[in-house]
């Protein structure tokens, strides 16, 4: 297993909170009509939304019940895409995932490395119980992806999004602090 250091990154990447300079790399990521059906988005958004996202939030975990962190190259500093934990509840001790690669950075374990970095950070530096998420029924490449880490599928909803033409089946999974 990778060797993951306190700054939330390993010797490839590191997840750091949003920067000003990441405008355009978000932009173009919110926007993208190809990754809508994972978030749920259904309109675009401005530069003037991202730019005040960027610049308002606290990105404090325990006040706004969500992080977002930037995938990025050690080497180049590249952004490469985004963890997001959502729904954080303290109380219970549990926060969704997810995770997006950009196309041209996949098939390269940045997502396998993310995945290990922010289970750490999720079960020893804020001490949950559980990560959950929920995946599409059709994407084989997430589903193995969360099985690897130990994810367990812990329930289907049927016809649970609206994909356009047709109603697609989510499966939810868990990954518990054992």
């Amino acid at each position: 297993m990778a060797k993951i250091d306190s700054q939330l990154s390993n010797k490839n990447i590191s997840l750091r909170k949003p920067e000003p300079e990441d405008l355009d790399f978000l932009y173009f990521l919110e926007n993208d009509t190809n990754i809508w059906w994972v978030s749920d988005t259904r309109s675009p958004f401005s530069r003037w939304q991202i730019k005040q996202h960027i610049e308002n939030s606290v990105y404090d975990i325990y006040t706004n019940k969500e992080l977002r962190l930037i995938i990025t190259d050690k080497k180049t500093g590249k952004a490469l895409g985004v963890v997001d934990l959502f729904e954080f509840d303290p109380g219970h001790k549990r926060a969704g995932i997810g995770i997006v690669v950009l196309p041209e950075y996949r098939n390269q374990k940045i997502a396998e490395q993310s995945l290990l970095i922010i289970i750490d950070y999720c079960f020893n530096l804020i001490n949950l119980n559980q990560i959950w998420c929920y995946i599409d029924s059709k994407n084989q490449i997430s589903i193995k992806l969360f099985e690897k880490f130990g994810f367990v599928k812990n329930g289907e909803l049927k016809e649970w999004k609206n994909c356009g033409n047709n109603f697609e089946d989510v499966f939810f999974y868990q990954l518990f602090n054992r």
